[in-house]
């Protein structure tokens, strides 16, 4: 894990002053093997659930059972997983469009998810989000946003309400390397970092802004470096391994609850799909993504448990009949599923009379 550190002093005469920046310490990029298997399982499932959910939306696409705009998450599992193991159930989390990991890592169910891609009234949005607009209010998952940058002046205001209710959570809002392009990155990282808000921002760094590889729209591809002139702890972490994913994650919570301000995680990942199930993907070179794939976060992590002696054959195929048979039936679930009534298409559209407001 590469570290970089702010020199801000909140005790500093000028404490608006531009950070300097430091020079990063150089640390392990691979988190220590832990001796907790039974841990190691629970990532490997939640990640197999991961991929095979979104291999399934692959299938059900291809037959016109879910239709729009989808945006895969194979290959990016283990930032997902391992974020939220750090997080607890009153902290916050913000996605991106890229978000159906992020539900299911954060325990939105499978059902409820495949729900709403089929657009059914039994899912997480009451069939009106879909793929990008996944919500759970219950589980503090406050959903994707179809606007590259979106969710990260929501982040904010989530995390300042927090601060002012004197609560101590976290806010975690999760954006792709695209971002950066983008004013509302900049405008949050700045807000954040002048009211020390307890925001946890983490940057899905895939190396693509659609098609856009990053060294072609960002002059500075160091991004975790780019944090630190806003005053914030960063750290730069392979993406793809999910145990340095929740070490990173877990140190970045710890310190925010501790009142040392937002921390900025760039995780370094890969999505093995096209940007989205309509991208013909030509913009990638096909040794690239190979090469990504011999780094596939599920394999690394299967072949760290084999390492250590656990029965790691016998788990994996007792999770996948598991996951199988719960994928199977959130998908007939969908199915059956009533469409939401054409009564109630004006809920949640237009405000309350103002004189119902209290």
């Amino acid at each position: 894990m590469s570290l970089a550190r702010s020199s801000r002093s909140r005790q500093s005469a000028t404490p608006r002053k531009a950070a300097r920046k430091t020079a990063k310490a150089a640390q392990a990029a691979q988190a220590e093997p832990g001796p907790d298997t039974g841990h190691r399982r629970d990532l490997l499932e939640a990640m197999l659930r991961i991929r095979r959910f979104e291999e399934r939306c692959v299938e059900l696409y291809s037959a016109t059972k879910i239709r729009g705009f989808v945006h895969l998450y194979i290959g990016e599992e283990a930032v997902a997983v391992g974020v939220n193991e750090a997080l607890t159930p009153e902290d916050a989390v913000v996605a991106t469009y890229r978000e159906h990991g992020h539900a299911l890592a954060r325990g939105i169910t499978a059902e409820a998810v495949m729900a709403e891609m089929y657009g059914r009234a039994t899912g997480c949005s009451g069939g009106r989000g879909g793929s990008m607009h996944l919500f759970d209010a219950g589980r503090r998952f406050y959903g994707g946003n179809a606007i590259v940058a979106g969710g990260l002046p929501l982040a904010a205001g989530l995390a300042l309400a927090d601060r002012m209710r004197g609560l101590n959570r976290v806010t975690c809002c999760f954006f792709g390397d695209g971002a950066f392009a983008e004013g509302e990155f900049h405008e949050t990282a700045n807000l954040a970092a002048l009211w020390n808000l307890p925001l946890l921002l983490v940057c899905e760094n895939n190396l693509y802004a659609m098609g856009t590889a990053l060294e072609r729209h960002q002059a500075q591809t160091d991004l975790a470096m780019r944090a630190t002139s806003y005053g914030m702890v960063a750290w730069s972490v392979d993406g793809m391994d999910v145990e340095a994913v929740e070490q990173a994650a877990r140190r970045a919570v710890e310190g925010i609850r501790t009142g040392t301000g937002p921390h900025f995680l760039e995780l370094r990942t890969y999505r093995f799909r096209a940007h989205s199930m309509y991208d013909p993907d030509r913009y990638r070179a096909k040794a690239e993504i190979e090469r990504w794939k011999s780094r596939d976060p599920i394999t690394l992590l299967t072949d760290r448990l084999r390492k250590s002696g656990a029965p790691v054959d016998k788990d994996v195929a007792r999770i996948e009949r598991r996951i199988t048979a719960e994928i199977d039936h959130a998908v007939e679930a969908a199915e059956q599923a009533p469409q939401e009534p054409v009564e109630t298409l004006l809920r949640h559209v237009t405000s309350a009379p103002a004189e119902a407001v209290t």
